[in-house]
């Protein structure tokens, strides 16, 4: 991890520090990065001053710009905004009396546009494959857009007629309705990505990213070196083991295998974990 000096004493970089801060407090993934980059602008639009230099003066400057030369919308400059409370309070300890001087943008209120029922059917029928099924499951679950890309086998009850969401905003698990429309073109959807997986797994072993301490609590699995973690892995090196033995696999050598991308900033050391064994014959 880069290190910058503070006082005689070696401490990581801020962004690294901000990342430490989100994850200690829980933040999700998508957080991080809007912190991350909000951060980032706010720091090159002063000219690479550090934050800890700067207050209310230089925060109400980048806020207004945002608004008059970006014309950002008022949620997008309060986001801004809460990425910079996030940084003053939480990373560089600061105290700020001089935020009662920040104005925060008020977002105009409109009426809602709500499609009638023969709308909705007009346009889902227009849909097919993959994106049928997931705007189906949107409109009869009330299910958000990354909680029905993230819905895993096992937390789809067909008997109940129930989906479980896990995770979902604020780090709260619920259980929504499964619509009965949608029941038969996700079984079909099923048995699709069961085949594709069957057949991924006659070229090699599985992949699956170890979220969190998992890295370490499973320490036979296998890191995918490579940062960016775009490169195809190659073929399983190492000793020998049973059947179901966990194996190391290295990133270079191409293969059938490629390891899928994760986000650089949630991964720990900004690599890529993964877990593989070999499939029975």
């Amino acid at each position: 991890m880069a290190l910058e000096i503070n006082d005689g004493v070696r401490q990581p970089r801020l962004l690294d520090r901000v990342r430490e801060a989100n994850r200690l407090r829980h933040g999700s993934r998508s957080t991080e990065k809007s912190y991350i980059g909000w951060i980032r602008r706010f720091i090159l639009f002063h000219g690479k001053r550090h934050p800890a230099e700067m207050g209310a003066p230089e925060v109400a400057q980048f806020l207004s710009s945002l608004a008059v030369e970006g014309q950002v919308a008022a949620s997008t400059q309060n986001q801004a905004l809460s990425s910079l409370l996030f940084l003053y309070c939480y990373v560089l300890h600061q105290d700020l009396p001089w935020l009662d001087d920040v104005v925060r943008a008020r977002r105009p209120k409109h009426q809602p546009v709500v499609l009638t029922r023969d709308e909705v059917r007009a346009v889902i029928s227009g849909m097919d494959g993959t994106a049928r099924l997931m705007a189906t499951l949107l409109y009869g679950s009330g299910l958000r857009l990354l909680e029905c890309a993230r819905l895993r086998v096992q937390d789809v009850d067909f008997a109940m007629n129930q989906i479980i969401v896990r995770d979902g905003k604020g780090a709260k698990d619920r259980v929504t309705v499964l619509p009965a429309v949608a029941k038969e073109a996700l079984t079909r959807h099923l048995l699709k990505v069961k085949r594709q997986h069957e057949a991924d797994l006659a070229f090699g072993p599985g992949w699956v990213e170890l979220p969190w301490a998992l890295a370490r609590k499973y320490p036979n699995d296998i890191i995918c070196a490579n940062p960016s973690c775009s490169a195809p892995c190659s073929t399983p090196s190492g000793g020998r083991g049973s059947a179901n033995a966990p194996r190391r696999i290295r990133c270079g050598t191409p293969s059938p295998l490629t390891c899928s991308k994760t986000d650089a900033t949630f991964a720990p050391s900004r690599n890529c974990w993964a877990t593989t064994t070999s499939v029975p014959r």
